[in-house]
């Protein structure tokens, strides 16, 4: 049921949900992040796919036709090879909990659910097994992934509308977290070395910046200053 995957690809998905609207939401945020998604409708095709082919990781409904996520989880758990199992149900009680995280699940998610939980909750998985959850190249810090060959950065599995310059600000402190940078550093990175404008400009980029990437722009915790040197990713 297992093969080696090599660290260059991106984590493989198997999504397992009757319900169509959750199904094709959940496969689209996934994809969206760079993951190679397959979907399942109930358990019996579930399992076949799972005995075809290798998956990273499994999202499992447990209210399923045919083979139920419980039983499906625990037959995945019989061989020492299977995939991670993140449970995704309505079943909301503690008892419910427990029993799903007993017969193998990884995690546990209670619906409804947001999708920059669920991106947040695969990524932690993937991250303790080691894995790389989206193709060689792309930058991730928290829940910002930037992707270089794209020209395009999520956050929490959203898309952000970044202007060129906020684009290669965030990709130079992505590629070099906790490094400071003074103002003259990011304009020649940046902007250029034959720039002659006012280095206030990067203050000002800088803060449209954290706008978009930060849950309170007046208190950053990612994209920081430090008095007297610059800034820092981190």
């Amino acid at each position: 049921m297992s093969q080696v995957r090599s660290p260059a690809q991106p984590a493989r998905l198997l999504v397992v949900e009757d319900d169509d609207t959750i199904r094709e939401t959940v496969c689209e945020a996934m994809e969206m992040e760079g993951f190679t998604v397959t979907a399942a409708t109930n358990g019996q095709s579930a399992w076949d796919l799972l005995n075809r082919h290798h998956y990273d990781l499994v999202v499992l409904d447990l209210m399923l036709p045919g083979i139920n996520g419980l039983d499906l989880c625990r037959q995945l758990r019989q061989g020492n090879d299977g995939p991670l199992v993140l449970v995704v149900s309505a079943r909301d009680t503690e008892t419910d909990r427990v029993l799903g995280l007993e017969v193998g699940a990884d995690d546990y998610l209670i619906k409804p659910f947001g999708m920059r939980e669920l991106v947040a909750r695969c990524r932690a998985l993937l991250r303790r097994q080691g894995h790389g959850a989206a193709a060689a190249g792309n930058l991730e810090q928290g829940d910002l992934s930037l992707y270089p060959g794209e020209c395009r950065v999520t956050r929490g599995g959203l898309e952000l509308k970044l202007s060129p310059k906020e684009y290669k600000l965030l990709e130079l402190f992505m590629q070099n977290p906790r490094r400071v940078f003074s103002r003259e550093q990011l304009i020649e990175q940046v902007w250029g070395i034959d720039y002659i404008g006012d280095s206030k400009t990067v203050d000002v980029h800088i803060r449209w910046l954290r706008e978009k990437i930060e849950d309170d722009p007046s208190a950053p915790n990612k994209l920081v200053t430090v008095r007297g040197f610059g800034y820092r990713f981190g």
